[in-house]
């Protein structure tokens, strides 16, 4: 009787988008059916060792153009759809507190921005730490960032400006330490938790699912 109950249960989740995952213990996940989010590749093409990284390339190919200077400032990531304030160094060193302000406070005409999309304050903010991670290409260092076409590395204006080869902070905070956040360094990709206190780099984001 319980063995038929989880078969009918199993069926009838199925067809809502979810899946059993265990009848003995009756428990199930969602799944979400047709969504799903691919892993982009690394960037990495340099083959080091068999079976590394560089030889397999594994992951979701970037586009081409990777990214599209929209001529007002920000920068369209052509892969995540994430626009970027194309100056990444308009606001120099801040705590993690000041980031924040500076990232929602954000909006056309700012002096120092170079902005003119037209944007007000609330639509800019500091993004996540996968977010920024995803500018991230792993096949170059100093800064690891690729370039407007995704094929090459970054260079001046390449499609962005003021890229700093040191750590930017992530809206992200270290759970563990919730004095602490995480950031990501664009010299080679790292990703450390800094005290909040401490000073990083800011790059802003607007737009995302």
């Amino acid at each position: 009787m319980r063995r038929a109950l989880l078969i009918f249960l199993s069926l009838v989740l199925a067809l809502i988008g979810w899946s059993a995952v265990c009848a003995q213990d009756f428990y199930v996940v969602p799944v979400i059916k047709g969504k799903y989010a691919p892993v982009p590749k690394t960037g990495q093409t340099t083959k080091y060792f068999t079976g590394d990284d560089g030889g397999w390339e594994k992951g979701v190919a970037w586009p081409t153009p990777r990214f599209t200077d929209n001529g007002n400032g920000t920068v369209t990531d052509n892969f995540t759809g994430l626009i970027w304030m194309q100056n990444a160094n308009a606001f120099g060193l801040r705590t993690w507190a000041d980031a924040l302000t500076a990232a929602n406070g954000l909006k056309s005409g700012d002096a120092g921005t170079d902005l003119t999309d037209g944007s007000k304050a609330g639509d800019w903010r500091l993004p996540n730490l996968r977010e920024l991670q995803s500018l991230i290409a792993y096949q170059f260092y100093n800064p690891a960032l690729p370039n407007t076409l995704g094929t090459g590395k970054w260079a001046a204006a390449d499609p962005f400006n003021g890229v700093q080869s040191s750590y930017y902070w992530s809206s992200t905070t270290y759970t563990n330490h919730a004095t602490y956040a995480w950031s990501v360094g664009f010299a080679a990709g790292g990703v450390i938790s800094d005290e909040k206190i401490n000073t990083c780099r800011v790059w802003c984001v607007r737009g995302g699912p």
